[in-house]
């Protein structure tokens, strides 16, 4: 795995700026502004995404902001110019979702993935405007989703791990009804400047105790044990060199105003002295396929490639993690050219010793 991708599996797209929603965590800079994304962008990014679908599997990811305050008329706009081959997604807090936004997910084949933190004393820090909880709100559309039949995804922040609650969330997410779970643990990222140093045996026995629950009852797709479990097989096959690919997604992230940020959407919105606004380009001056063509040049990429080098010849994770992301790098270190992080540790070191240990205190004995 070296240098990026000129073609990636996805394209994530802001629409609007805006979400309805302050929870305590968000990265977002501009989360109160209300900027829509123009429909010459959408027009300008599918030029270069239809081709590509045509071509293999692509999906368009959907990503405030909170998406859905963009308005259906908005949004509708925004997907009409990509084609029939195009997967979309929309990463949602779902508060908005009723009958007729699940009308529009079914008319228009979109994926919804939900955030939501667990049961209701877990979600104290998804609150309004006003500061008034959310949760009441967020089931409301879950509830629409599943009156419709809608399938969901769900996606959980975690930012204390502690005793019990593994099997807690597991346990909530099952009844919620959504079939594929991510967990994230919560990380200083963007205008969340709050630490995200954990102890480091929490948190492998929080993933440890998420391997259990999931054991005991495995129907939802458990998006970090899997990957886990993914790259153990592998390593007993003898073929983990074949998990990575051979060049970096590039992940283009496409701003409501066209700009274009590779490899992490959480720096899409911010400025450095140094680095200036991240972007490699705008598609409404160059095409898209140009600007990831040329992504490598944007001078905080190249600095990020050194660092994901340096991973590579000193840490006995990167076959599992492949560099970890850039704006971990940034946000925690100052810089893209670092190695280790807080969210390496607690979201890929400790993930896959967590996955271990599970596996050493319930391997069977020997006969």
């Amino acid at each position: 795995m070296r240098g990026i991708a000129a073609v990636p599996s996805y394209v994530v797209m802001q629409p609007t700026t805006l979400c309805n929603l302050d929870c305590v965590y968000c990265y977002l800079p501009m989360r109160a502004v209300d900027r829509r994304m123009p429909v010459p962008v959408a027009e300008a990014v599918a030029a270069a995404v239809n081709p590509w679908a045509a071509a293999g599997r692509f999906s368009v990811v959907w990503h405030g902001g909170e998406p859905l305050a963009a308005g259906r008329e908005h949004l509708a706009a925004l997907l009409a110019p990509f084609g029939p081959e195009v997967e979309h997604h929309v990463q949602t807090n779902a508060t908005l979702i009723d009958d007729a936004w699940c009308a529009f997910f079914a008319e228009h084949g979109i994926r919804v993935s939900v955030s939501v933190d667990g049961p209701r004393e877990r979600n104290g820090e998804r609150v309004t405007r006003g500061g008034r909880p959310a949760y009441d709100r967020i089931l409301a559309g879950v509830a629409a989703l599943r009156r419709h039949g809608l399938p969901f995804s769900a996606l959980a922040v975690v930012s204390r791990p502690e005793p019990g609650l593994a099997t807690e969330l597991y346990d909530y997410f099952l009844d919620l009804g959504c079939d594929v779970l991510g967990i994230n643990i919560e990380e200083t990222e963007g205008v969340n400047t709050r630490t995200n140093a954990r102890d480091a045996a929490a948190v492998t026995g929080f993933w440890a105790e998420l391997v259990g629950a999931w054991r005991r009852d495995p129907r939802i797709h458990l998006r970090e044990v899997e990957w886990s479990l993914r790259y153990a097989g592998a390593v007993l096959a003898g073929t983990a060199d074949d998990l990575l690919p051979r060049r970096l997604d590039p992940i283009p992230t496409v701003a409501q105003d066209g700009s274009v940020v590779v490899l992490s959407p959480e720096l899409a919105g911010f400025t450095d002295p140094r680095y200036g606004d991240f972007s490699s380009g705008n598609v409404l001056s160059t095409p898209l396929a140009e600007i990831l063509a040329g992504a490598g040049r944007t001078p905080w990429v190249g600095e990020f490639l050194t660092g994901v080098e340096a991973c590579r010849s000193s840490c006995p994770y990167f076959g599992f993690c492949g560099g970890g992301h850039a704006a971990n790098r940034y946000f925690e270190l100052g810089r893209f050219d670092g190695t280790e992080t807080e969210h390496c540790r607690n979201s890929k070191i400790r993930l896959l010793e967590g996955v271990l240990e599970h596996a050493r205190d319930h391997e069977s004995p020997a006969a």
